[in-house]
C-alpha cells in the first residue's frame, strides 16, 4: 500500500507541473496569434514571372561518318613524335615491385619522419594500419611512384601514367602529413 500511495503522490505532483505548463504557455499563445495576424496583414511580395520554355533543338549523332574517337589514327603525330612517346620515359617492368606499390597512392597516409645519421625515413600507413619506413628512391602506389624527396610534412613522389599512345608521361604527386 505504500508504494500505490507513493505513486499516486508522484502522478499528482506531475498533473500539477503540466497545468502549470500549460497556463504558462496561454500567455505566449497570444502573443503568437497577434505576430500571425500581423504577418497576414502584410501585402504579398510579387511573384517574379516564369522564365520562358527554351525549344529543345535534338543533335543528330553521326557516328558512322567521322573517325572513332576511341581509336588513334595512324597518320595523327609526325614519325618523331611516335617515336619520341615511345623512348621516353618508361617504368622498370623487370624489377621486383615493392610491397607498397600493392597500394592506391591515396589510400595510405603519412603518419610521421624520424632520421638517423644521415637516413631519413618517413613514416607511412597503409590501408590495413601497418607502419612502413619509406627512404628516397623505394616505390609506392599502383603508378610507378618512386619517392623524390622527403620533408618533415611530405613524401613527394613522381610517378609514371601511361598517355594512352604506347609512351609514358611524368606526373607529380605527394602524401602530406595526417592526411587520409
Amino acid at each position: 500500500m505504500k508504494q500505490s500511495g507513493e505513486q499516486a503522490m508522484r502522478v499528482a505532483t506531475m498533473a500539477l507541473m503540466m497545468i502549470l505548463m500549460l497556463t504558462a504557455c496561454s500567455e505566449s499563445i497570444e502573443d503568437l496569434k497577434k505576430r500571425i495576424a500581423d504577418v497576414k496583414e502584410r501585402p504579398a511580395d510579387p511573384i517574379p514571372p516564369i522564365p520562358p520554355v527554351r525549344t529543345y533543338t535534338p543533335y543528330e549523332y553521326e557516328g558512322l561518318v567521322g573517325r572513332d574517337p576511341f581509336r588513334q589514327s595512324l597518320n595523327e603525330g609526325s614519325d618523331d613524335e611516335r617515336s619520341s612517346s615511345r623512348s621516353g620515359p618508361r617504368p622498370d617492368f623487370e624489377r621486383a615491385k615493392e610491397y607498397l606499390e600493392r597500394y592506391e597512392l591515396d589510400t595510405m597516409s603519412m603518419v610521421g619522419t624520424f632520421k638517423k645519421e644521415e637516413f631519413y625515413w618517413a613514416l607511412v600507413r597503409d590501408p590495413e594500419g601497418i607502419v612502413h619506413r619509406v627512404p628516397v628512391g623505394n616505390y609506392m602506389g599502383k603508378n610507378h611512384g618512386q619517392v623524390v624527396l622527403i620533408s618533415d610534412t611530405r613524401v613527394s613522389l613522381s610517378e609514371l601514367i601511361t598517355d594512352g599512345a604506347d609512351g609514358w608521361l611524368v606526373r607529380e604527386a605527394s602524401i602530406v602529413l595526417g592526411e587520409g
